[in-house]
């Protein structure tokens, strides 16, 4: 009896997923150590200097431009260097030399981890920058176009770094190759002369500048020209399409070429009319800053009132005061102490502080050679410290030492207010500079 055969079924095949060469370099190895220790390495140097830029988008974005250039880039070529230098310090170079793709795509998705993770840490790290600076602005914009080529410099380090590591796998090569690209970025940053603005990390105060419209893009060309020229060079040392080659460092010259045709003192940087546009209150005298301080305006007024307040109607006392670049105008005109200096997150910390600037100001004379001498020019010293006391009192542990001139501060307290008013009509119509001119209290 014969039994009966059946078909045995196949069971279908479970799909397996490849994943991509790309994907796996990405998520193992140095890369993202890379990318964590460039966000914390930004944000921490960020933090610690807070006040100092979350005042204005230019004080932000030249902040996040220098740190960076000279201090995530340095990082980045260093471990891209490292990274480089894995497959010869493992004895596996020969082993990825026997696999069948083409030796510059192994090795441009080898050069990934090291350009992909810090230029978007570094992205990472602007963004949230930027959004911690945003309540407190009032004018202006981020030059995101910067920030981007920024970016784009230090993906180019990081792939910099890793033909370097590939060259030379020795294991002191990485940490040198840091030490020396932060030394070289910093020289170059502050050279003089156009070729400084080569450098990732040339710094630039443009509180009322903005840069030409094509000086982003071309930055980052140059860089990433610089990159790809050296990975071009090492990854078709033996194989086809020499010609390619070609094309990066001819990029790479060309924006070099225009960046060093700029102008030597400004740079990319132009004036901008709309950032330096005069932003006044309906004070008497009036309070005047520019477009881009728009914010600080009611803390400097609401500061200046006391002083204001005594010299309304008072002739020879300014009718405007006046903050931003140019300076006083027209008659009448006084300037004022840079209010974003002292500012913090867009808030005046100390307007007892700022006030007494403004006074000591007022005051201030630009005297020549020879004059303030005499037997009266140490009187007048003292006169001149108590009336800048009297109007504008220096908070605890700042200012000079005013015992001397604690007895002429006395008396004009006593004065009534008419006396105040005449006398401090008398000291604004005085010469300074002539010590025997200044009225005594």
């Amino acid at each position: 009896m014969t039994a009966a055969l059946t078909p045995s079924r196949t069971e279908p095949r479970a799909r397996v997923r490849a994943v991509s060469p790309l994907r796996a370099e990405l998520r193992r190895g140095l890369g993202p150590w890379t990318g964590a220790a460039v966000v914390l390495t930004v944000l921490v140097t960020m933090y610690g200097k807070a006040p100092g830029w979350q005042g204005r988008w230019a004080d932000a974005t030249n902040m996040l431009h220098v740190t960076a250039g000279l201090l995530a880039g340095p990082l980045a070529l260093a471990a891209g260097c490292w990274q480089g230098g894995r497959e010869r310090r493992r004895g596996t170079a020969e082993l990825w030399e026997s696999v069948p793709r083409p030796p510059l795509r192994r090795l441009l998705v080898a050069v990934a981890p090291a350009s992909l993770w810090p230029a978007a840490a570094v992205l990472l790290a602007d963004a949230v920058c930027l959004l911690a600076t945003w309540p407190y602005v009032s004018g202006g914009r981020p030059y995101v176009e910067l920030l981007a080529a920024d970016a784009v410099a230090v993906a180019a380090l990081g792939a910099l770094g890793h033909v370097v590591g590939r060259v030379a796998p020795w294991r002191l090569t990485a940490p040198l190759l840091g030490i020396v690209g932060y030394v070289g970025l910093a020289v170059g940053a502050y050279a003089v002369g156009p070729a400084r603005w080569l450098s990732p990390g040339a710094e630039h105060q443009f509180f009322w500048d903005r840069p030409v419209w094509w000086f982003g893009p071309v930055s980052a060309a140059w860089t990433a020209g610089l990159a790809l020229t050296a990975l071009l060079a090492y990854g078709l040392r033996r194989g086809r399409g020499r010609a390619l080659a070609l094309v990066p460092p001819a990029v790479a010259v060309a924006a070099a070429a225009l960046i060093l045709r700029l102008p030597q003192d400004e740079g990319p940087w132009r004036h901008d009319p709309a950032l330096a546009r005069q932003v006044c209150d309906d004070g008497t005298p009036q309070v005047c800053l520019t477009a881009v301080d728009e914010g600080l305006l009611p803390e400097v007024s609401a500061a200046l009132a006391p002083l204001n307040a005594r010299l309304k109607g008072l002739p020879g006392a300014p009718v405007r005061w006046i903050g931003g670049p140019f300076g006083p105008g027209r008659p009448g005109d006084m300037e004022l102490p840079n209010a974003a200096q002292d500012a913090v997150r867009g808030r005046l910390p100390h307007p007892d502080l700022f006030l007494n600037s403004a006074v000591t100001w007022l005051f201030s004379d630009t005297c020549a050679p020879g004059d303030f001498t005499g037997a009266d020019a140490e009187r007048a010293s003292e006169v001149h410290l108590a009336v800048t006391e009297w109007l504008a009192p220096t908070p605890d542990d700042y200012g000079p030492d005013t015992t001397a001139a604690r007895p002429y501060m006395e008396r004009l307290r006593a004065k009534s207010p008419a006396a105040q008013r005449d006398y401090l009509a008398r000291y604004l119509a005085a010469n300074t500079c002539h010590p025997d001119e200044v009225p005594i209290p």
